[in-house]
């Protein structure tokens, strides 16, 4: 008989104060592969996770993860899951290493504690107490934490969330490394290029279901593989620059190309982009008057993709 899924998700439902956060939510995240769960702030993603890790008890639908109920299960589920929590969880008045070393005591086979903190430079701050440690810092021992005791499943809420470049970059090395040994990673982040970079498979959450999922590649592809940037004068008729490359003979009207402002001065042109769309941008700003600089194209990005989903406005 096959595996069952790391998290297998039926019509999630959870309700706060009588109105759905989560409302009839489908989900499935596959062992042994990275799934990033993205959303803009109340979508329903967190809550959907701690319906998963145990946390918040579905008001309907059915969780599974490694095929047990995470609620009734938990016991069983403890040893297998690692869970690493945005605001960390940890205690705040012990140090550093102390920590990572008492919840490696709570595992049978743990990994190796001294290896784990080097390669994520917990050494650093190792005698430095959980209060005093900054953001990127708690990240890095909360990561440490849930993965200390080599979970087959991991939760992770944005964690490289306040880290320089260096420390992300040692985080993405080890999320790779767990699925290459085949652990299910299922990942929360507002980091598109995070997403991008680690995730094999995407699952968009907005009003608290689920509005597409796939692969990063899929969904790029789906949603036309090729963005046109450029920079002009600030405010100018989107709408009627949409309407002029709509025109532009280079699609159908309802297929034609979208232009939008995503800084003053800053837009981007998403749809079918092809010489004619380029030829039809430079002539609607040449008779406007406008110069247009730092022309690009090239494809789009994941966060190309999340805005043209979720939309723009701040939530």
């Amino acid at each position: 008989m096959p595996a069952p899924p790391a998290v297998e998700i039926v019509g999630l439902v959870k309700r706060y104060a009588g109105r759905p956060v989560v409302n009839g939510l489908d989900l499935v995240a596959e062992q042994g592969a990275v799934t990033a769960v993205l959303g803009p702030n109340g979508a329903g993603k967190t809550t959907t996770v701690e319906c998963c890790e145990g946390l918040r008890s579905p008001d309907a639908g059915r969780v599974r993860v490694l095929g047990l109920d995470p609620a009734s299960d938990a016991r069983a589920l403890r040893p297998r899951v690692g869970v690493m929590l945005q605001d960390g969880g940890l205690p705040t008045g012990a140090r550093a290493m102390e920590v990572l070393r008492h919840v490696a005591s709570m595992y049978a086979r743990p990994r190796d504690v001294d290896a784990l903190a080097d390669r994520l430079g917990l050494g650093a701050f190792a005698r430095t107490t959980v209060r005093r440690l900054s953001g990127g810092q708690r990240q890095r021992l909360a990561l440490a934490a849930a993965v200390v005791g080599r979970p087959e499943l991991v939760f992770l809420d944005e964690p490289s969330a306040g880290m320089d470049p260096q420390a992300r970059r040692a985080v993405w090395d080890l999320v790779r490394e767990l699925r290459d040994d085949g652990v299910a990673v299922v990942l929360t982040t507002h980091l598109m290029d995070e997403a991008e970079s680690l995730a094999d498979r995407v699952v968009v959450v907005d009003h608290g279901t689920v509005i597409a999922q796939g692969p990063v590649a899929d969904l790029l592809t789906s949603h036309d593989d090729r963005t046109l940037r450029f920079s002009a004068t600030p405010d100018l008729d989107v709408t009627d620059l949409t309407a002029t490359l709509t025109g532009s003979g280079s699609a159908a009207p309802d297929a034609g190309p979208g232009v939008r402002e995503v800084a003053p001065g800053d837009y981007v042109l998403t749809g079918p982009v092809d010489p004619h769309v380029l030829a039809a941008l430079t002539a609607w700003c040449a008779a406007r008057d406008v110069l247009p600089h730092r022309i690009t194209v090239g494809r789009r990005t994941l966060e190309d993709v999340f805005l043209d989903l979720t939309g723009k406005d701040l939530r």
